[in-house]
């Protein structure tokens, strides 16, 4: 048969096939062999061992269209980058690393900013200043209200988009909002740390329609970006783009003389907070490659 991995657990995957019905399957040792492990998201050949009772090994990984490290996923369409306008605040300089991720990977990068109604319509703004110009497509959501998963549910429709952001946010409860057979467990922010407790503790995919599948995953609290270069790093911030005249070729946008991106941040033609975090992963970037 042929299928797709939507959830694995202590070596056991969980296989959606085409023939609609669910596998639980084990990997064949060759793929401990040749150090190869199977995914959430990699389509995947196997074995029928029992149609009772459905399960079946895995005997072949297709190739992978990309490959996330976090969330670990393969072969997804888009991202939807899932933060909170407010309880927990939103963490700008995490959310950038994970733009960078999905640019990296040349998949498609959706944000949505959840609990629109604890905020006003001034904060909205200041988020759509800052990442309006990101190359990003953006979402404002309220979970518990409902507003915005119609228009979600449109960027959605005929992919597999997969759900990153930290935890607390509302990622299981937006999930929720789009489907009805299966639940993904949510817990209530911890008051003291505004954290989610209780949450997804695994990756996993769901159907929502016939052609249309989410992934949802376990939230976290730290991320590093993963590149080669710290030079071409710029290469992934849509705003720089347009930007070309520098004086120096190639010019890294941070410490040189008559940069023209540098000059666009002090126009407010580019966002001063995307900029600082640009310097700020830079620095990173340029202290790892020193050890």
């Amino acid at each position: 048969m042929h299928g797709r991995i939507i959830k694995g657990i202590a070596g056991f995957y969980y296989v959606y096939a085409d023939d609609g019905n669910t596998y639980e399957c084990k990997a064949k040792g060759i793929f401990r062999k040749d150090r190869l492990k199977p995914m959430v998201g990699d389509e995947v050949t196997a074995d029928i061992l029992d149609e009772n009772e459905h399960t079946g090994n895995i005997t072949g990984i297709l190739p992978r269209r990309n490959i996330l490290i976090r969330p670990a996923a393969a072969n997804v369409d888009q991202a939807l980058i899932v933060f909170a306008l407010t309880h927990p605040e939103p963490n700008y300089t995490m959310l950038d690393k994970l733009l960078l991720q999905f640019s990296i990977q040349n998949v498609r990068a959706v944000i949505v900013f959840n609990k629109e109604d604890l905020v006003k319509d001034s904060d909205k703004e200041k988020v759509s200043g800052i990442y309006g110009k990101s190359g990003a497509d953006l979402l404002f959501t309220c979970a518990t209200k409902n507003q915005g998963i119609d228009e979600l549910r449109s960027v959605l429709r005929g992919r597999l988009s997969c759900v990153a952001g930290p935890s607390g946010v509302g990622k299981s409860s937006l999930i929720n909002c789009l489907q009805n057979e299966v639940k993904a467990e949510t817990g209530d922010i911890s008051r003291k740390a505004e954290r989610g407790k209780h949450t997804t503790r695994h990756s996993e995919i769901i159907p929502i329609s016939d052609d249309t599948f989410i992934m949802d995953t376990p939230g976290f609290s730290s991320f590093d970006v993963l590149i080669d270069d710290p030079e071409t790093l710029k290469d992934h911030y849509e705003e720089f783009i347009s930007y070309t005249g520098c004086r120096f070729q190639p010019c890294s946008h941070t410490h040189e003389p008559d940069c023209m991106v540098k000059e666009a941040v002090e126009r407010g033609q580019i966002s001063r907070e995307r900029y600082d975090n640009y310097m700020l992963i830079y620095s990173e970037l340029k202290n790892l490659r020193r050890y």
